[in-house]
């Protein structure tokens, strides 16, 4: 049943100030609690309006959850993509820049860090919201986890020679586990930084033996 939704008037600098607090409010709890458990009620807590108010700023709190990871992927494709990936001086050296990118990432984003271990929640985000609003067209369905760009960059290397093996997706899944590491770090302890540090040179060399030229 579709809500109705009663304008509200607000000020420019009423809208700001609430838009900021939800925004904050959302980040933090999404962040802590998950998707599912973020009630509206929570939400608009600290914002300083009633829950059906909420529909003023957001179509849902999915809708919030989008635009809260719509606004760092820029940044995030920036340090993992243009700055990481792409930098590589060669296909092992690009893969390690890109996971230790991803990795210091997941190391400050506690939203990044969500959706990268609860990944249902962005698809339950892109059911609810539909996938041409997730998306501009033609675009990967998922822009803040840039799985689509990795993909594609593994898949060149392994035609040049590069990347070992033929299926891009098993690479993909290679080099997310990495992503894992930082999750336990508490229980590597001291050794955490070397901990990491190996994995990821480990892994690096064994997709990618080879010097050839990114």
């Amino acid at each position: 049943m579709r809500r109705c939704r009663v304008p509200v008037a607000f000020t420019e600098a009423e809208r700001e100030r609430i838009t900021a607090a939800l925004k904050a409010s959302g980040r933090r709890l999404f962040a802590t609690a998950g998707l599912r458990k973020t009630s509206l009620a929570a939400l608009v807590a600290d914002a300083g309006i009633v829950k059906s108010t909420f529909y003023a700023f957001f179509e849902s709190k999915e809708a919030l959850y989008l635009h809260l990871l719509l606004e760092q992927a820029e940044e995030t494709r920036r340090r993992t993509i243009d700055e990481g990936l792409h930098a590589g001086t060669d296909a092992r050296d690009a893969l390690r820049r890109f996971l230790r990118a991803a990795v210091g990432i997941l190391s400050t984003d506690p939203l990044y860090r969500r959706l990268v271990t609860h990944p249902d929640e962005l698809a339950m985000v892109v059911a609810k919201v539909g996938p041409e609003t997730a998306r501009p067209p033609g675009e990967n369905p998922a822009p803040v986890d840039f799985v689509d760009d990795l993909t594609t960059y593994i898949a060149e290397r392994q035609r040049a020679g590069a990347v070992t093996g033929t299926d891009p997706a098993v690479v993909v899944g290679a080099l997310r586990t990495v992503l894992l590491v930082p999750l336990h770090a508490d229980e590597f302890g001291e050794a955490y930084p070397a901990v990491l540090d190996l994995t990821i040179d480990a892994l690096t060399a064994g997709l990618a033996p080879g010097t050839a030229r990114a």
